[in-house]
């Protein structure tokens, strides 16, 4: 079969690399199966891609707002035109279920359509001075040439939630996909393209992040990363980000937790958490990995989360009757196999799933572990796989303690009928977002997203913050009398 190359996208043409070497992306439904082949970049790409940056950022920024949300919806209108086709590359690279991607490219357009709102609103202040005849107000200028380092678990939905405030906000961007997914994030640039965004303000390069990836953190060139993905490389990015005292806003790890009460509905519960759990084979940043559950309710609950892990149809994505997909990738599913057996050997009870199954591709069985304690590995690192841990605890104080115990603080959860315990419980968590009665998943582009602790550094993602962090504040006193 011949699979199409895929170039990289700098100063508005498609390009081959410098370093002339390709690489290949798999199916993770069929390894056997290659999607897309992509180049190989080094860091002559990314300064290459960086200069353009420079080039386009006077034009750019000068235009007035409602010119570049002109720009971005004549692309938010291509994606929404190309949406099934993208879903299907999403399902392709990636393994999740097309229902998934297609809730994915949904959201993703969801992200647009805020952000591009909001750049057409770049509020400024205006507060009295205290001396007579000066006036003194604030503007939001951009920040310059950004770089935007996206996962592949998210490759539409992130890049635009990225990518969509930082051309808003007036930069110019240099986008490097994961690359397990570059052909879905190739789409979102191909719709600029397509719109018309001028040569030079988004510029794609794929290739490793040791070489393409720390370019655009340390080149001097770049103003502001914008990253997500594990929370290793997240503070290694900080790190070297000091040097040139470029902003950056990470999104790492997670081990979300969800607390089940007693007087909680266990069904209802066991819904949410299994659907937080199970989606996307477990690789949201917000997937459920943790159920603390009142002793009281334990066996119950278990007893329901089983029933509904029992109904998940693990197959190719691309099969309708699919429920779950595979993970994305043959080292995915070879480290959480390595978690599964450490969760065994440190004595946790595997009570449903555990194994790799089937030929040729990288689907693991919905697993779940039973008699969790806080100090095994399976209860505090990230598996990022279809893993859950049920753990039991005495009551609603234990409960938050083995919830906040812990390096991570992306999302969290609360299931009661307690309106106190509710609340409580929403001002004792850890998190950077929480939720009381709904899946530690959940989220809407209108509001902030982001962690705390090793899941997150810097202005958080999406809603107002989102272009805040693409800006800088300018404040202005003018004497007129």
């Amino acid at each position: 079969m011949n699979t199409p190359l895929l170039r990289n996208y700098i100063n508005g043409a498609w390009i081959e690399a410098v370093t002339g070497t390709v690489a290949e992306q798999r199916a993770p439904a069929d390894l056997a199966v290659v999607t897309c082949r992509f180049q190989q970049s080094g860091r002559e790409d990314a300064r290459a891609a960086i200069a353009a940056a420079e080039g386009a950022l006077g034009s750019w920024s000068a235009r007035p707002a409602s010119q570049r949300a002109e720009v971005l919806g004549r692309a938010q209108a291509v994606l929404a035109r190309r949406q099934e086709e993208i879903a299907e590359t999403i399902t392709r690279e990636n393994g999740k279920t097309l229902a998934e991607s297609r809730t994915e490219v949904v959201a993703a357009l969801k992200e647009l359509d805020w952000q591009i709102a909001e750049g057409r609103r770049l509020f400024g202040e205006v507060v009295p001075s205290e001396r007579d005849g000066v006036f003194a107000y604030s503007i939001r200028q951009p920040l310059g040439v950004v770089s935007v380092i996206s996962p592949w678990n998210f490759p539409l939905n992130v890049v635009c939630r990225k990518c969509a405030p930082a051309l808003m906000g007036g930069n110019t961007v240099v986008l490097k996909p994961a690359s397990l997914t570059p052909r879905t994030a190739a789409c979102f640039v191909e719709a600029l393209a397509e719109a018309g965004l001028p040569p030079g303000v988004i510029n794609f390069v794929t290739g490793p992040g040791s070489t393409v990836g720390d370019e655009l953190v340390v080149n001097p060139a770049i103003r502001a990363i914008s990253f997500t993905g594990s929370t290793p490389v997240g503070m290694g990015i900080h790190q070297k980000a000091a040097a040139t005292l470029a902003r950056t806003q990470l999104e790492m790890g997670g081990k979300n937790p969800a607390v089940v009460l007693a007087d909680a509905d266990v069904e209802a519960a066991a819904e949410a958490v299994v659907l937080a759990a199970y989606a996307c084979a477990g690789q949201w940043c917000t997937s459920t990995s943790r159920a603390i559950v009142e002793a009281d309710v334990y066996h119950r609950f278990q007893r329901e989360v089983l029933k509904r892990v029992a109904r998940i149809k693990v197959g190719n994505g691309l099969d309708p009757s699919s429920t779950m997909g595979p993970v994305c990738g043959e080292q995915q599913a070879r480290d959480i196999m390595g978690y599964i057996e450490t969760g065994i050997g440190e004595g946790a009870s595997l009570v449903a799933g555990g194994h790799r199954i089937g030929n040729g591709g990288c689907f693991v069985e919905p697993t779940v572990f039973g008699g969790v304690t806080p100090n095994m590995t399976i209860a505090r690192e990230e598996i990022f796989g279809p893993v859950l841990c049920l753990m039991k605890v005495a009551g609603f104080d234990e409960a938050v303690r083995v919830a906040n115990n812990i390096g991570f603080g992306l999302s969290s959860s609360v299931f009661t009928a307690s309106l106190e315990k509710a609340l409580r419980f929403v001002e004792a968590t850890d998190v950077g977002l929480t939720h009381v009665n709904m899946p530690t998943a959940y989220k809407e582009p209108q509001l902030s997203f982001g962690g705390i602790k090793q899941s997150g550094v810097g202005l958080p993602e999406a809603g107002r913050t989102g272009i805040e962090f693409f800006t800088r504040h300018k404040t202005v006193y003018i004497k007129y009398r």
